[in-house]
């Protein structure tokens, strides 16, 4: 079952960042969200904890850390199922929607 791994930045414009798994997310995340953060915005402290964090390879690290000390609100999301073709065949949607619960009788008269 084909999934992806997606990251909601709640930055103002929002940003969306999708990967395939959550590792891949989580390099993405590090390399255009927190490697891009320009100098100046945190302190020389902060700035070298993220930067180890990045050079030692752990990415979720870095990305936990940027978000405490940005506040940017990160939303990530490990799997999400991709719906296809073969999930939803367009000759048999029709036939399916019709079991659905809209369709069932209501117990309820006039509800």
């Amino acid at each position: 079952m084909p999934g992806v791994a997606y990251a909601v930045v709640r930055s103002e414009p929002p940003q969306v960042f999708l990967a395939d798994d959550v590792d891949v997310l989580h390099r993405l995340l590090a390399s255009e969200l927190v490697a891009r953060t320009p100098t100046g915005v945190l302190s020389t402290v902060e700035t070298e904890q993220i930067k180890e964090a990045l050079l030692d390879e752990r990415w979720g690290d870095a990305v936990l850390s940027w978000i405490d000390l940005m506040g940017i609100e990160v939303d990530v999301y490990t799997h999400l199922h991709v719906y296809t073709e073969i999930d939803l065949p367009a000759d048999l949607i029709g036939a399916q929607i019709q079991f659905a619960p809209l369709f069932r009788e209501s117990s309820q008269p006039g509800i």
